[in-house]
């Protein structure tokens, strides 16, 4: 891909707050506790909210107030918090007390222990005062203290226990504002600590893991100095030798969290020991990081990386060439022969081997066969399976309208193979051997699937050039230029700034490509799929193209919709 201005019209990207890390001591957080008649919003009411403003360790100011409900209270809910129906006969209704706390919580990261109950409480009591649930930023207590406290310092992770260890001057009495209070000293408690680890933003918080050692964390700095757009990046070891690629919209704040987040791969814990720097390619948009990182991992196989590592591995059904061809599971397949794949591995081309064969009935034996020199006919041949052209019974004109049938199943219409599968699928129902249909039924599927597959890859290869723009969601477009299904350019225009120019522009600099035999003459198969699935993406206009791009009307593709999972 030859390179062209990632951008145009703008002046250089800023990075956003979230790839920058916003302080926590610039934060302002709502600390807020509930108490309620019953553990659920569907079925239980807010009887009180208590609420705390902090700033850089400082109380800016309080809310309180009891909240009149409109069923009794379980004697065991009052007998816990001290609250009784008596309390609440003169108390506000939620209607006045929501507003107050919305407004009380504008703009702050609401903090809670055990914040899923509070803000499930919460959003559901905006929902019925006829407000719009707040997109609230918030933190856990309790998932904080999991990660920085231990069993030792800690029974476990309790409101009460946690205020006790902290050292908090409001002992919680499942009372709103006092178990708000409490958990203001957890909150600054939990703070000084991660502090200490060098977690001081919101980013951090959210991101930390006990689960990252201090070594991985270290090795923060390494993503320092990347880009903030979109782009592909590729940690080395010691060697220069690629230990795993990636892809993000955010090359930066995603390789930050390698060191700094819970990463349940114990594998990407070993790859990061191992790093010693990270690259960083920046890309115009999305789709180019994207067929970048398939390019990079194809050609380097890093070791970290499971998926796209081996291409060639590919297997693919064709027709072998001959007087009387059959099937054959081959790794490539060249010009002018008729095939059917990519598969996924040798057991998918196989089942789809035996779905073809249920219905056009080819030969299945290996030997090579002569017209003029008949051999004896095998087992397939007496059961009438095979119309037996070994022993002189098919002529190759006969056999002929077989392997075209077999050619129509496998490069259009797949309604043979469709038919014959759906007829057995409904005898073996009707005789109640369901297992059995089940397994016919995921044949059919795989098969035409794989047909869908190859019609849509063939439909790309064929474009000699096309040009296509996808809205991006600051109002500019994201231009890519593909000839023979590879992405040959790619570039990204601001918003208000004329794309035309652009769009000669990243056709005049694109890489010339020379297509070779095969069912994807320039790219990978991959590749091509990923820009399919990008062309098919809604918004998407195409501005130049050369060629025709379409696929049969009764082809594989609208078969395959019938039994998408």
């Amino acid at each position: 891909m030859c390179p062209v201005p990632a951008r145009s019209g703008a002046a250089p990207r800023q990075a956003s707050l979230a790839e920058l890390g916003r302080p926590l001591s610039d934060l302002t957080f709502v600390v807020v506790d509930l108490e309620t008649t019953g553990g659920s919003p569907a079925t239980s009411e807010i009887t009180e909210i208590g609420a705390v403003k902090v700033r850089g360790g400082q109380v800016l100011g309080e809310m309180s107030s009891l909240v009149r409900a409109s069923t009794p209270i379980p004697a065991v809910v009052s007998v816990l918090t001290g609250i009784t129906d008596s309390m609440l006969a003169t108390a506000p209704t939620l209607d006045e007390v929501v507003p107050t706390f919305l407004e009380f919580s504008r703009g702050a990261v609401l903090v809670a222990h055990n914040a899923a109950f509070d803000l499930g409480f919460l959003r559901a009591a905006a929902q019925a005062c006829g407000y719009p649930v707040p997109a609230w930023e918030h933190l856990d207590t309790v998932l904080i203290a999991r990660r920085v406290v231990t069993r030792d310092e800690a029974p476990n992770c309790r409101l009460a226990s946690l205020a006790t260890l902290f050292g908090s001057p409001t002992e919680p009495n499942h009372r709103a504002l006092a178990d708000a209070r409490a958990t203001v000293a957890v909150l600054h408690g939990l703070f000084e600590r991660l502090g200490n680890l060098g977690v001081t933003t919101l980013e951090d918080v959210r991101e930390y893991s006990a689960r990252v050692s201090p070594a991985q964390r270290r090795k923060r700095h390494l993503a320092d100095d990347l880009t903030t757009g979109p782009g592909v990046y590729v940690f080395r070891d010691g060697t220069d030798r690629p230990l795993y690629v990636g892809t993000s919209r955010s090359v930066r704040s995603r390789v930050r969290t390698y060191f700094t987040a819970s990463e349940p791969r114990s594998r990407m814990a070993q790859m990061v020991a191992l790093a010693e720097r990270v690259d960083a390619i920046g890309c115009a948009h999305a789709l180019e990081a994207e067929v970048r990182e398939l390019r990079l991992i194809a050609e380097h196989k890093p070791p970290f990386n499971r998926r796209s590592r081996h291409p060639e591995r590919a297997v693919y059904l064709r027709l072998t060439e001959e007087p009387f061809p059959r099937l054959s599971r081959v790794r490539s397949v060249g010009d002018g022969v008729t095939y059917l794949g990519p598969f996924g591995s040798t057991q998918a081309a196989q089942e789809a081997e035996i779905a073809l064969l249920a219905a056009v009935p080819l030969r299945q034996c290996s030997t090579r066969l002569s017209p003029s020199r008949p051999t004896a006919a095998c087992a397939l041949a007496e059961l009438g399976r095979c119309g037996a052209p070994c022993d002189g019974r098919q002529g190759v004109a006969e056999y002929a309208e077989v392997v075209g049938a077999a050619r129509e199943a496998m490069s259009g219409d797949p309604g043979a193979v469709q038919e014959t599968l759906e007829a057995h699928i409904a005898r073996l129902a009707a005789e109640q051997r369901y297992e059995q249909a089940a397994e016919v039924r995921d044949r059919l599927a795989g098969y035409l699937r794989t047909a869908a597959r190859r019609q849509r890859l063939a439909a790309l290869t064929g474009i000699p050039e096309m040009v296509a723009a996808a809205p991006t969601a600051e109002a500019g477009w994201d231009l890519s230029v593909i000839r023979h299904g590879r992405l040959v350019s790619a570039a990204t225009v601001a918003r208000g700034v004329d794309p035309r120019p652009w769009v000669d522009a990243v056709v005049s600099t694109a890489e010339t490509v020379r297509p070779v035999p095969g069912p994807t003459p320039c790219a990978l198969v991959e590749e091509t799929e990923r820009i399919g699935r990008w062309l098919a993406a809604p918004g998407v206009r195409l501005v130049r193209l050369e060629g025709e791009w379409s696929w049969p009307a009764q082809g594989a593709i609208r078969a395959a919709l019938r039994y998408a999972t």
